[in-house]
C-alpha cells in the first residue's frame, strides 16, 4: 500500500523547504547591540532596503543544513560505483594528519625557513611519485587532472618551440577522456581522432597512417576509458618518437597499475596523476583535486616552476628564472605551490600502505572489477570481450526491445540504495554503463549491488517498462524532467506576489 502524508515527510526523511521559504522578516539568530561611538565609513552609501536574506532562528539554520547533509549520498554512505571516477574510501588517518597543527595552519607566503617540514613533505611525496612511475622529474603544482593535462601539453609545446618546430597536430584516440582534446585545443594544437578496434583499443594501423612531420604527439589514456590496457602501448610510443613527437599519457587510471607497471618503461614523456583516484585524496565536492605531472628526460627541462630542491639538510623552493641552472620552464601554472592538503593525504596513504600495499591495492581494484564483470556478464551485454582492468564496461544491448533505457535502469538503482554507475560514457559505446567497484569494496557489497542489478534486469525483461519510467519512487524528490532542467533551469528564488 502506498500513501502520501500531509506534511510531505516520509517517516524521518523530512520534506525540506528552501531556506528562503522558511524565513520570516525580523527573525534572527543573533542579537548584537549597535556599537557606540563608531562613525560610519560608508560615505552616505548606507543600504536603504533589505538585503533579501531569509530571517531565521539558529535552530532553523542548524536543522536545515543538517537535513540537507542527510540527503547527500557519498562514499561514506554506501557503494558508489561511478566508472572513470574511482570513488573510493578516504582513510580517516589521512584526514587526521592533514589537520595536524603545523600542517593545517601553514601559509604559502611564510618565510622558507619556517616551512622546512612542509617543503620536505612535498619533496617526499614527489619522490614516491617518481619511484612509482620511474620518471626523472615531476611538477607538483597542477591543481587537478585537467590542469595536469594542460601542464603536460604546455611542456610539449615548449619543447617543440625550443626545437624550432611548428608541429601542431595531436593524435587523440576516440576513447580518451573528454578533457584530452579540449586541452590540446587550448594549447593551440589541432586534434586528429584515432578510431578504436572492435576490442576497444587504439587501431594501430590507423594510428600509423596518421603519423607525419606535423604531429606534436599523442594523448593516450592507459588503461583506457573502456577499462582496457592498451596492448600496443610500447609500439605506439616507439612510433610517435620515431616521427619526432611526444607521448602524453592521461594517468587518470594509474590506480589500476600502480606498483605493477612503471609508465617510464612504456615510453611515456608526460603523465598526470590524479591523487584523488590513485592515492585516496578526496574527490569532487570533497576536493580540491591535485594532478602532479611526471616527465621524461626529454621534457623535464620544460617543467613549470615552482619546484623543491634539497641543498644539504635544507629545502629550497625554486621560483625564479634566475635559479634554473640550464632548465627552461614554460612558466608558472598556478598561484603558490600546489594543493598542500592533498600532498599530505596522498603521502599518508603511500607511507601507510608501503610499496607492497600499493601493489596490492591496484591488484584488488582489478580483481573486484573482474569479479563484478563475471557476476553480470551473463545478463548484461559486455561492450568488449575479455578481462577488464579497474572498471567494467557494458552497452545497452541487453535492454533491447524492453522499452527500458540506460537512464531508466539507473533511476531504479537509486531506489535500491546505490548511486548509479556512470552512464552514456565513454561515447564509443552505445548506452554505456561504466562500473568501477574500486579496491575498497568488499565481496559482500559487490554481491549486494550485483544482485540488485540482476533483479532489475529480470524485471525489465518481464515487460514492466512502466515501473522504470517512473523510478525512482523512494527519493526525497521524484524524477525530474531533465531536458527542461537543463534548458530552463530555475536558479533564483522569487517571493510569491499577491
Amino acid at each position: 500500500m502506498s500513501f502520501t502524508t500531509h506534511t510531505g515527510n516520509r517517516g524521518l526523511v523530512l520534506e525540506e523547504k528552501l531556506i528562503f521559504e522558511m524565513g520570516e522578516p525580523g527573525r534572527t539568530g543573533v542579537d548584537l547591540p549597535k556599537p557606540a561611538g563608531i562613525k560610519s565609513r560608508l560615505g552616505g552609501l548606507d543600504r536603504d532596503s533589505d538585503v533579501g536574506l531569509p530571517g531565521l532562528s539558529e535552530p532553523q539554520v542548524v536543522r536545515h543544513f543538517t537535513r540537507l547533509s542527510q540527503k547527500n549520498f557519498g562514499i561514506d554512505s554506501g557503494f558508489f560505483p561511478l566508472g572513470s571516477c574511482t570513488m573510493k574510501h578516504n582513510p580517516r588517518l589521512n584526514e587526521k594528519v592533514a589537520r595536524m597543527p603545523g600542517l593545517a595552519d601553514l601559509h604559502p607566503m611564510q618565510p622558507e625557513s619556517t616551512v622546512q617540514g612542509a617543503l620536505e613533505l612535498i619533496d617526499s611525496c614527489a619522490h614516491w611519485l617518481l619511484v612509482l612511475t620511474g620518471m626523472p622529474a615531476v611538477a607538483m603544482s597542477p591543481a587537478a587532472g585537467a590542469q595536469g593535462e594542460l601542464c603536460g601539453m604546455m611542456a610539449i609545446r615548449a619543447a617543440l618551440d625550443a626545437r624550432g618546430e611548428n608541429r601542431r597536430r595531436v593524435l587523440v584516440p576516440e576513447s580518451a577522456h573528454g578533457t584530452n582534446p579540449a586541452t590540446a585545443a587550448a594549447c593551440g594544437f589541432t586534434v586528429d581522432s584515432i578510431p578504436a578496434t572492435e576490442d576497444g583499443r587504439v587501431d594501430l594501423a590507423a594510428f600509423e597512417a596518421k603519423l607525419g612531420d606535423d604531429v606534436a604527439g599523442i594523448m593516450l589514456t592507459n588503461p583506457n576509458t573502456c577499462g582496457l590496457f592498451e596492448r600496443d602501448v610500447r609500439k605506439i610510443a616507439d612510433l610517435v618518437h620515431a616521427a619526432g613527437g611526444y607521448f602524453y599519457c592521461d594517468g587518470a587510471n594509474f590506480n589500476a597499475i600502480v606498483g605493477r607497471v612503471r609508465p617510464a618503461d612504456l615510453g611515456i614523456d608526460a603523465m598526470h596523476i590524479n591523487l584523488h583516484k590513485t592515492f585516496s585524496t578526496p574527490h569532487g565536492g570533497g576536493g580540491p583535486g591535485s594532478g602532479p605531472v611526471v616527465f621524461s628526460d626529454a621534457l623535464a627541462p620544460f617543467a613549470p616552476i615552482p619546484y623543491v630542491v634539497r641543498k644539504g639538510e635544507t629545502f629550497h623552493l625554486v621560483e625564479t628564472a634566475e635559479e634554473q641552472d640550464g632548465k627552461k620552464p614554460f612558466g608558472r601554472l598556478k598561484g603558490f605551490h600546489g594543493q598542500m592538503g592533498m600532498f599530505i593525504r596522498a603521502l599518508a596513504y603511500m607511507k601507510s600502505h608501503g610499496a607492497d600495499g600499493l601493489r596490492q591495492a591496484s591488484g584488488d581494484a582489478v580483481l573486484n572489477a573482474n569479479y563484478l564483470l563475471a557476476r553480470l556478464k551473463d545478463k548484461l551485454s559486455v561492450a568488449f570481450p575479455g578481462y577488464c582492468m579497474h572498471e567494467a564496461l557494458f552497452d545497452d544491448d541487453f535492454l533491447k526491445d524492453t522499452g527500458v533505457s540506460t537512464l531508466d535502469l539507473a533511476k531504479a538503482i537509486i531506489d535500491e540504495g546505490f548511486h548509479p554507475m556512470t552512464m552514456y560514457f565513454p561515447l564509443v559505446v552505445h548506452g554505456a554503463l561504466l562500473i568501477e567497484p574500486t579496491e575498497t569494496e568488499t565481496k559482500e557489497s559487490i554481491d549486494q549491488f550485483c544482485d540488485a542489478v540482476l533483479a532489475l534486469v529480470a524485471k525489465a525483461e518481464s515487460g514492466d517498462a512502466e515501473f522504470f519510467k517512473n523510478a525512482p519512487y523512494l527519493t526525497p524528490r521524484r524524477r525530474l524532467d531533465e531536458t527542461a532542467a537543463a534548458r530552463k533551469p530555475v536558479l533564483r528564488w522569487m517571493p510569491e506576489t499577491a
